[in-house]
């Protein structure tokens, strides 16, 4: 069975989907089973991939990194989102090579969300607000 807004990748093509609405069997692409990405289970400096998540007055910023992390062509992060802890809300920010890997949220009342980002290279990274 799968679980909102799990996130799954197709090790043949690259591919990445979200699930929107649970159900039951399996997400095939490429003829093959894809597979669930788990927040830090790929190998990659925690202080450049995991989230950060600042305050700022009614307003929090999510950054990649407390050392800021590569924004390159081949090396990049592919997006920012939060996830509300009831998982009714979210927001993504998709981002490109050369842009600052940050995420302002201004709609959150409170710090009970998660904050993902996911690397091109090193894969899904995650923080729980405080």
């Amino acid at each position: 069975m799968t679980e909102k807004l799990s996130l799954y990748k197709c090790e043949a093509c690259g591919n990445i989907v979200e699930v929107v609405i649970e159900g039951e069997g399996t997400l095939v692409c490429c003829g093959k089973d894809m597979k669930l990405l788990k927040a830090g289970e790929q190998d990659g400096a925690g202080e450049k991939h995991i989230p950060v998540i600042e305050h700022l007055g009614s307003s929090h910023v999510i950054k990649v990194g407390a050392v800021p992390h590569p924004m390159e062509k081949e090396h990049y992060i592919q997006f920012i989102e939060a996830i509300s802890k009831d998982k009714r809300y979210i927001k993504r920010k998709y981002l490109n090579p050369n842009e600052e890997p940050e995420m302002i949220i201004k709609c959150l009342a409170d710090d009970d969300f998660t904050a993902e980002e996911y690397c091109n290279i090193h894969g899904l990274f995650e923080c729980k607000g405080e």
